[in-house]
């Protein structure tokens, strides 16, 4: 069984700083694709950003590209959000998501919330304005 525990959420002002990060407990970190999705009340879940299991690929939505990036740190189980030039529209519950390798395929990265094997419970992030 595959857990994962969220951690770092909190309340900052607009154009604050906060990193996220997400432990992966029960397999081999390094066989997951990893991912961070967001989501207000009433709203779907929202892709975030993505990494390779390798690491050596990322991808963001357009929303936060250029302010968020996403990293892994496999010897600590350990994959991580840093959002920086927080906006109050950032505010949102934030969710990492974990899928399992799949071998012969060209596809690294995930951005549907459907293609994932295992999620956390989610940590809250607030920007005030």
């Amino acid at each position: 069984q595959v857990q994962l525990v969220e951690s770092g959420g909190g309340l900052v002002q607009a154009g604050g700083s906060l990193r996220l990060s997400c432990v992966v407990s029960g397999r081999t970190f390094s066989n997951y694709a990893m991912g961070w999705f967001r989501q207000t009340l009433g709203k779907e879940r929202e892709f975030v950003a993505a990494i390779s299991w390798s690491g050596s690929t990322t991808y963001y939505s357009e929303s936060v590209k250029g302010r968020f990036t996403i990293s892994r740190d496999d010897a600590k189980n350990t994959v991580y959000l840093q959002m920086n030039s927080l906006k109050p529209e950032d505010t949102a519950v934030y969710y990492c998501a974990a899928k399992e390798r799949v071998v012969h395929t060209i596809k690294v990265v995930y951005i549907h919330d459907n293609e994932y094997d295992y999620w956390g419970q989610g940590t809250q992030v607030t920007v005030s304005s």
